[in-house]
């Protein structure tokens, strides 16, 4: 099972209510002072989304969110708490059998406590960085979640252009929901295969043939 995160913007800015602006990059060009100005967010608010992907389906999408239900970033502490209140119990929902947990190296997924956590959870069949079995930090090619769904998703839940967080999230569930066994099983046979070249070749690269879906 590979597991992994990705920010998702919407297509325009959204007026923003309750975040700073930085009012020192406003500028206003007038030949008369119009005596009012419009604030614009600094950085355009996101969605942080997590999945965990295997051959049989997926567990998610899950959003970061406060305790107020807004959306917020992903730290080491929000990370524990999904695998712990999310993850765990939705995969034990799943009848997934010799199970190995391979994670990329961002730094909540890989601090002290976090991998502490995971060992626990899935003692030596941990693949990450600072794991018992280790994996380069960023290695996008062998990465399932950022070689295909990232990049699947996000071509298609802007089609009809959504304007406000609560509809793209509601188009990002919609479109994982619709993903089928099948095409995982197939995801899953192209990175058996890159793992395979990689072994054969010692670790060169991947030739272009291979990244065809």
């Amino acid at each position: 099972m590979e597991v992994s995160g990705s920010g998702f913007i919407p297509p325009t800015p959204l007026d923003r209510q309750d975040g700073d602006i930085n009012k020192q990059n406003c500028r206003i060009w007038s030949e008369a002072n119009p005596q009012v100005y419009v604030e614009t967010p600094l950085h355009p608010e996101k969605l942080t989304v997590w999945c965990a992907l295997w051959a049989g389906g997926i567990i998610g999408p899950y959003f970061f969110k406060n305790d107020e239900g807004h959306n917020v970033t992903v730290n080491g502490d929000r990370y524990r708490a999904m695998i712990t209140n999310f993850f765990i119990p939705e995969l034990n929902n799943h009848d997934v059998q010799e199970l190995w947990f391979q994670q990329d190296g961002t730094t909540c997924h890989t601090a002290r406590a976090t991998i502490d956590l995971l060992k626990d959870t899935f003692g030596d069949r941990l693949i990450s960085r600072f794991g018992p079995v280790n994996w380069p930090p960023r290695y996008c090619d062998l990465t399932p979640l950022d070689y295909f769904l990232w990049g699947y998703v996000k071509s298609l839940v802007y089609a009809d252009k959504p304007q406000t967080l609560d509809h793209l999230e509601d188009n990002i569930r919609r479109v994982i929901a619709d993903i089928r066994p099948q095409m995982l099983e197939k995801v899953i046979e192209n990175w058996t295969s890159r793992l395979d070249y990689i072994r054969a070749s010692r670790g060169s690269h991947m030739p272009e043939i291979i990244f065809k879906m």
